[in-house]
């Protein structure tokens, strides 16, 4: 079997990149996102989403500032608390877990600790877990140098058909609709849009051999 996991990250960055995640999953490929629980409109995506059950929601852990992310003991701390949040917002445990930035991977001995604050949970985490990531679907990997190609339907077919191998892989995405805050990568957030929500895309990656899941899926790969 391969599975193929679209995960949507900053969930909860704002009201409209909340829209812009929905409309995805509703009108595209998306199957899953990872809610920012520290984040201005978290409690606004956790509502927005909570008719949508088929969209897994996981914890994108966000490092505020305010923990040493190479002291364990600090990573634990922030780490419940945001767990806790995640739980008082959606109402239950999240299906998978990540960061922002990828900062829980930063180093082996953060990924250790990590696995270890994430491993009561029964979730994967993304890089571990045995769920491949790949995050090749980006549209700007130099600072200020966008290349819009990387985030339109041919290469994600390319990254579908040739890096989409047996079990379960996780595509990570942006999509959303801008103008309600300020990053580096804005335009490229409605291009992500528009191309994960091209008619015929769901049923051109079925022709391929791989299905849409959520993390849902995983509980049925996990011996």
């Amino acid at each position: 079997m391969r599975l193929l996991v679209v995960n949507a990250d900053d969930f909860g960055l704002s009201p409209r990149i909340n829209e812009g995640i929905l409309k995805a999953h509703v009108g595209g490929v998306v199957t899953s996102t990872s809610l920012m629980v520290t984040a201005p409109a978290a409690a606004d995506g956790a509502r927005a989403a909570a008719g949508h059950e088929a969209l897994s929601i996981g914890l994108h852990f966000v490092d505020d500032g305010r923990a040493d992310l190479d002291d364990p003991v600090q990573v634990a701390s922030s780490f419940e608390l945001q767990l806790r949040r995640f739980r008082t917002l959606v109402g239950r445990d999240p299906t998978h877990v990540d960061s922002h930035h990828h900062v829980h991977s930063a180093s082996p001995q953060r990924q250790a600790v990590f696995a270890e604050l994430v491993e009561p949970l029964g979730v994967p985490l993304r890089g571990q877990s045995g769920v491949a990531y790949l995050g090749a679907f980006f549209g700007q990997w130099q600072p200020g140098v966008t290349r819009v190609r990387h985030v339109q339907r041919p290469f994600l077919m390319q990254l579908v058909e040739t890096m989409v191998g047996e079990g379960m892989t996780e595509l990570g995405c942006h999509p959303g609709r801008t103008g309600d805050f300020k990053s580096s990568y804005t335009d490229e957030r409605e291009v992500e849009l528009a191309t994960l929500t091209e008619p015929g895309l769901r049923e051109d990656i079925a022709a391929l051999g791989v299905e849409l899941v959520s993390f849902a899926a995983y509980e049925t790969l996990v011996p």
